[in-house]
């Protein structure tokens, strides 16, 4: 288990950030559904990465991994068996989205992961959806959670399910299109809207037909067919609040390049309400860059974090930094992430010594003065990044226990931070 010494630090220079684990991920998928080769140019290399190619490889795609790309044969939308179990490790795309592909095929898959897939991360609604479509879709401990069971051919036909969380919706539309027939999906609580954007636009990319009422109902054709494609994957709009937010608790100038603001991820719109809490931002879309000035005099605001709701920790933790007190609202979903976002940040922020609390979908957090403390990751990587953020901020040193998480969407986090003054002592 690794763990991150930290002190009160002022930052400065240039970071990259990583390319973008959800695209990444949703590239290697969409490759694989194809009929000819994929390239997949500058993928996150990582875990969740990890687990996808060997889930695709397992129903049947090819893929050769080189150090700046993935090559992918697909299937041509035809999934006849999986070779074993799928194991999702610690991937809420890779368990959703193999779950619903796999359901395409007549033979049994079972798809798996580790603990948090297995015991926190709730997949009814997929399986309620698939079952309506003519799959055999069971959880085998009938607790709602994996090991999961799919025995598909997946039918046309509707289905209606509830949309609270993003990636039921998102599998769903992808296993929908290669249905033999058309689909139709009605959703119950449409939420994490774009996210199901940023899938809508995998399907726009490839011409797969469909149509899109208000996220709450969509029709899809079926028989999609597309051959094999080259897409560059861009920077990480999640990743990039991290160097973002700690460079504002710092008052440190910084440049943050691989920041493509027109990409369709939803994180990006934390950047807009920094700016409006006071931050001192510039957004150069020409050079893909966000530049932090000192200066920055933050206020509290009131926010609906939904379409955003993975920044809920990090928006905690620079919040903690504003004057009087911000609201962060309708953001139940992030009790069933790879923690309970909500209660984590709550508890560890209060060990350093802010005023936050939770409430039954979110959180409020008044202006404090954070010292170092001992805190835990939960095994969490957006909870480990964000509290290494405010330890940079806070008066003493800070110890963060179980940082390897960060390797899910940050591989190099110590040593970009590092180089930018940051001075993060890693030890086993």
């Amino acid at each position: 288990m690794k763990h991150y010494c930290m002190t009160k630090q002022t930052l400065q220079g240039e970071i990259t950030v990583p390319s973008s684990k959800s695209q990444t991920l949703r590239g290697i998928c969409f490759g694989a559904m194809g009929r000819k080769k994929t390239v997949i140019h500058d993928p996150l290399f990582s875990g969740d990465t990890d687990a996808m190619i060997r889930a695709v490889c397992n129903i049947g795609a090819e893929c050769n991994v080189h150090s700046d790309c993935i090559e992918i044969q697909g299937v041509g939308g035809k999934i006849s068996f999986a070779e074993d179990v799928i194991n999702a490790q610690n991937s809420g795309i890779v368990y959703r989205f193999c779950t619903a592909i796999g359901s395409l095929s007549s033979f049994p898959i079972v798809i798996t992961g580790d603990h948090s897939i297995r015991h926190r991360r709730p997949i009814k609604p997929l399986l309620d959806g698939l079952c309506q479509l003519g799959v055999k879709a069971e959880s085998l401990k009938r607790d709602d959670y994996a090991p999961i069971l799919v025995q598909g051919p997946l039918h046309q036909g509707k289905a209606v399910i509830h949309g609270e969380d993003s990636q039921p919706v998102s599998s769903l539309l992808i296993a929908c299109s290669f249905v033999d027939g058309p689909c139709e999906l009605e959703v119950k609580n449409p939420g994490e809207k774009p996210w199901v954007a940023l899938t809508l636009n995998w399907l726009d990319r490839l011409n797969i037909s469909y149509t899109n009422d208000n996220f709450t109902r969509f029709t899809l054709q079926g028989s999609a067919s597309y051959d094999g494609f080259e897409y560059k994957v861009p920077g990480d709009l999640s990743s990039c609040a991290f160097p973002v937010a700690a460079a504002i608790v710092t008052n440190s100038e910084l440049i943050v390049r691989n920041v493509d603001m027109r990409d369709l991820q939803g994180d990006k719109a934390l950047i807009h309400l920094f700016q409006k809490m006071g931050g001192n931002i510039e957004i150069d879309e020409e050079n893909k860059a966000i530049i932090v000035k000192k200066g920055s005099v933050l206020h509290g605001v009131t926010v609906d974090i939904n379409n955003f709701v993975d920044a809920i920790c990090i928006l905690s933790v620079v919040s903690c930094f504003a004057e009087g007190t911000t609201h962060i609202q309708n953001a139940k979903i992030a009790r069933q992430k790879e923690s309970n976002r909500i209660e984590s940040i709550v508890t560890e922020l209060q060990k350093m010594g802010a005023n936050i609390h939770s409430t039954e979908d979110g959180i409020t957090i008044s202006k404090s003065l954070l010292k170092g403390a001992p805190v835990f990751s939960y095994n969490d990587h957006r909870m480990a990044m964000s509290l290494a953020v405010a330890a940079l901020g806070a008066q003493g040193q800070t110890h963060i226990s179980s940082t390897e998480c960060i390797a899910k969407t940050y591989p190099t986090f110590v040593s970009d931070f590092n180089r930018i003054g940051a001075n993060i002592k890693e030890t086993l």
